[in-house]
């Protein structure tokens, strides 16, 4: 198949919607307007797996507009933007894999169909790609220059991976650069996670109660965003210094089965397994809503649920109530899967437009470095996140100081002290 989307007669719409996110990506466009001058690209075969959303479309423009040969699948079986899809093939020239609601199986076979492109280069979100390649197709991996990874949880594969010594090619950690970490997920998650419960639900958030599970900066940004729409916040969390900074950011700290009790919105950001659980199910607050917003969903025991639930009703689209043994009721939202991306858009176009520069430009740098990187998991290199950062200020109009030759020479010699 050269794509499958679900109607290439919703091209039109798409445009539409890719154009208005256009507007926030200056970045970006600034990029897609150098590349197409140099074409650095040109040729190379990319393949990635990424939510197929109106901000992942400039991305795909900025690809092909440096030449690249792009094939693109949806990294959440939810996530797809079906009208974006669509124009990304029929006017873009992208190759798409992705419908909204795929099963399982057809989830997998479009991951196959990007791998079946043999990638020079890869990008993912969330490392099943990579995954993939190593442990189906360990032939296809000489041909493969590099790859960039967009989340916390595909890093956290990625150096597994890296550690037993499985990893074959670089793989650049966009996740971990500041200007995606920072923002992207602070204030990207933050807003688009309460987006999605509001879309989903249209519950008034004022007044009640939210457990964030993991205090990362997806954590950080979620707490923030609930205490200024006026929720109580408690957050449940296993590093202790973590767990510190949150008690000193003024938030209430507790073991999850505690905070069960409390929850009216209970969303999990930490990547991990089974974060909420039997006890916690057994503990929690009559009519509570439980979703999550970190990449895979496994951090909500999903399985438990529909094992011992003596009722199960879909109330709405992506609003499920389970009937708990004890007779209390759960809300689970969007299957467990993504509940930004799954019930509402996503990321505000703001907060891509550096993560998506990210991706650019590491692309481009693993072409040029080819020779100098060594498998493993790799940093963005210092000054792509900072000529990021430069550009989205000259965006915004914000101009900063800059240091004066005295004050370089000061903070470069050890010899001046006390005057």
């Amino acid at each position: 198949m050269d794509y499958d989307i679900k109607d290439i007669c919703l091209a039109g719409a798409g445009r539409e919607r890719i154009e208005w996110a256009e507007r926030d990506m200056p970045v970006l466009s600034g990029i897609r307007e150098r590349f197409a001058a140099e074409r650095p690209l040109l040729g190379v075969r990319i393949s990635a797996c990424l939510h197929v959303t109106s901000e992942t479309a400039n991305l795909m423009r900025v690809l092909a507009a440096g030449g690249a040969d792009v094939v693109l699948a949806a990294s959440n079986p939810l996530s797809t933007q079906d009208d974006v899809a669509a124009a990304l093939v029929e006017l873009y020239g992208v190759r798409v894999f992705a419908r909204k609601g795929e099963d399982t199986e057809t989830y997998y076979q479009h991951i196959g169909a990007v791998v079946d492109h043999n990638p020079q280069v890869t990008m993912d979100d969330g490392a099943d790609v990579v995954s993939c390649l190593h442990s189906e197709h360990p032939e296809k991996l000489s041909a493969i220059i590099g790859g960039t990874e967009e989340t916390t949880t595909g890093v956290v594969r990625l150096a597994s991976m890296a550690a037993d010594g499985t990893l074959r090619y670089p793989v650049i950690a966009v996740n971990d650069a500041k200007t995606k970490h920072f923002f992207d997920n602070r204030y990207g998650t933050g807003q688009s996670t309460l987006d999605g419960v509001v879309r989903a639900t249209n519950r008034l958030l004022a007044g009640r109660t939210l457990v964030v599970s993991g205090y990362g900066w997806c954590g950080r940004g979620l707490a923030m965003r609930g205490a200024g729409m006026g929720m109580q916040v408690i957050v449940c969390e296993v590093d202790p210094l973590k767990a510190l900074e949150a008690h000193m950011d003024g938030y209430r700290v507790m073991p999850a089965v505690d905070a069960a009790a409390f929850a009216d919105v209970w969303v999990t950001v930490t990547g991990d397994l089974n974060v909420i659980d039997e006890e916690a199910f057994m503990n929690i607050k009559n009519g509570a809503i439980i979703c999550n917003s970190g990449h895979f969903n496994t951090e909500i025991n999903i399985a438990w649920l529909d094992q011992h639930c003596t009722d199960k009703q879909l109330l709405k689209p992506l609003v499920e109530e389970y009937t708990l043994p004890n007779g209390r009721t759960v809300i689970l939202l969007a299957e467990g899967r993504l509940v930004n991306l799954s019930a509402a858009e996503g990321h505000p176009a703001e907060v891509m437009d550096m993560s998506f520069a990210n991706q650019a430009l590491c692309a481009e740098y693993l072409l040029k470095a080819t020779e100098d990187l060594a498998a493993g998991v790799l940093p963005v290199p210092a000054e792509i996140d900072d000529e990021i950062a430069r550009l989205k200020l000259a965006s915004l109009g914000v101009r900063i100081d800059s240091l004066t030759p005295e004050q370089e020479r000061y903070l470069s010699s050890w010899r001046e002290g006390t005057i």
